[in-house]
């Protein structure tokens, strides 16, 4: 394919997934589930972002030395060969790429509908709006529409819209800071772990319990770095390139983040912040607006509107490539057919279709199922065993899979040195561990076996179609 990508895109790729509708929404659920302990909550934020890190550099060092087709699946063939390359591969074409553009579409239409005034979700009573629902799936199938059609576009917009998205963070993370600590609400809040409230709401916790599960939830606000390998054919001098990128754009997230969940004490009061979980979608509104008055907060909010569509159109460059790198292996249904490359874009084009038609069936689960609420379908949603949240189950799904490929480095990267060979891999192992350990604590046994129920059936699917291309080559 073209080398279509510079640098500035790399960069802006991991930024602008990274960087939208997570920390907006996930930094009040984070602060809910550490109880208002607003140190404890910005130790989250920089833990998960040290896992980002560290990972990052793992496969960066990967990304230096090999340049093939469709990054994180090359990496697994590099490390234990085709079979478990193409499960991972299988795995984020059918549910991580779509399931994640399909949320993001669904948040993007929240956003919308509350900056327009009009109905959009009560969670906790199980209603959603005709409106947010219809909304969300045009945005979906636009993103998916634009990426097929127009590639270089799609790559433009990431880069505009990277630059939209990180006013409001910068603005709150400077701006925010400051008023909080001049007017004394970063102080009340600060000090709301010396009150009766904290000291009950803890009575009975361990110590960093929330911090715990506050990590298998904000994951997802800070997913979407490894997507940027996707483009890894795409992209220009990609061995320089590529590890620049994924280090400094997670870098750069990590500390934005904390400093802008640390400007929420600019609000003054632990009960509002908190106030907002589950989705939290009104947090970054009341705060901008506290601050700046409600004109700006509104504006503000817009561009948080566009920041959550340009994580979508990210997460969306990475499904439409989804199938295009199974068939470049020849692996899965049909590679001739969807491997082929558009003459008339330089695209792939059939696979992009694979990707918005798996993007809507996750979006009919998500928007129907989970986002729905409690009293919708009866009692499907209360069941645990169903009710899982898809977004952040799977990051931590993507999160497992690392683990093998980062042990294999130690046996088969011999012309790395000591540092690279062992000490990297093994601090991405055991950053990928206390993932999983953290979403155990956080999600429950019920979700985690009904996740792995659903993914050994996806999985099982793509055992079926594995060589189906090849024995038809062959006969």
């Amino acid at each position: 394919m073209e080398k279509r990508y510079g640098l500035p895109t790399a960069i802006s790729m991991v930024i602008g997934i990274v960087i939208g509708s997570g920390v907006f929404i996930k930094g009040g659920k984070v602060l809910a589930l550490t109880s208002g302990n607003m140190l404890q909550g910005v130790l989250v934020v920089a833990l998960v972002g040290l896992i980002c890190i560290i990972c990052s550099l793992v496969f960066a060092e990967l990304g230096s030395k090999f340049e093939k087709v469709n990054g994180v699946v090359d990496y697994a063939e590099i490390a234990l060969g085709e079979n478990y390359a193409y499960y991972v591969g299988w795995f984020m074409t059918t549910i991580y790429y779509p399931c994640l553009a399909a949320i993001l579409a669904f948040f993007s239409a929240v956003f919308f509908c509350e900056l327009c005034g009009m109905p959009a979700m009560d969670f906790a009573n199980g209603t959603v709006s005709s409106q947010a629902l219809g909304l969300g799936a045009g945005f979906l199938m636009l993103g998916y529409g634009v990426n097929m059609i127009s590639p270089k576009l799609a790559g433009k917009l990431q880069v505009s819209m990277t630059v939209i998205k990180l006013v409001p963070l910068l603005l709150m993370a400077v701006v925010g800071i400051i008023v909080g600590l001049s007017s004394g609400a970063t102080a009340r809040v600060l000090d709301y772990v010396n009150s009766a409230e904290y000291a009950a709401a803890t009575a009975g916790k361990s110590a960093f319990s929330g911090v715990l599960s506050g990590v298998a939830s904000f994951a997802f606000a800070y997913e979407g770095w490894i997507i940027a390998t996707t483009i890894n054919a795409e992209l220009k001098d990609a061995k320089r390139n590529l590890p620049i990128a994924l280090i400094l754009g997670s870098l750069f997230c990590t500390v934005l983040y904390c400093l802008y969940i640390f400007a929420m004490s600019s609000i003054g009061d632990v009960g509002t912040i908190i106030g907002t979980w589950p989705l939290g979608e009104a947090l970054p509104r009341i705060a901008f607006s506290n601050i700046f008055g409600n004109v700006i907060g509104t504006i503000v909010y817009a561009f948080i509107t566009v920041g959550c569509l340009g994580v979508m159109n990210g997460l969306i460059m990475g499904s439409c490539r989804g199938m295009y790198s199974l068939s470049a292996r020849k692996l899965g249904p049909r590679p001739e057919f969807y491997g082929k490359v558009d003459e008339q874009n330089n695209f792939v084009i059939k696979s992009g279709i694979v990707g918005m038609m798996l993007g809507g069936f996750w979006y009919a689960w998500t928007a129907v199922l989970w986002m729905y609420g409690p009293d919708f379908m009866g009692g499907l949603h209360a069941s645990e065993w169903i009710g899982w949240e898809p977004d952040e189950i799977s990051v931590i799904n993507l999160y497992a899979m690392y683990i093998p490929m980062f042990a294999a480095i130690m046996f088969k990267c011999r012309d790395f040195g000591f540092f690279k060979r062992f000490v990297l891999p093994a601090l991405g192992i055991l950053c990928c561990l206390l993932m999983c350990y953290c979403c155990w604590v956080g999600k429950g046994y019920k979700q985690i076996f009904g996740y792995l129920i659903f993914l050994a059936l996806v999985l099982f699917i793509g055992g079926l179609f594995k060589n189906s291309g090849r024995k038809k080559a062959e006969k």
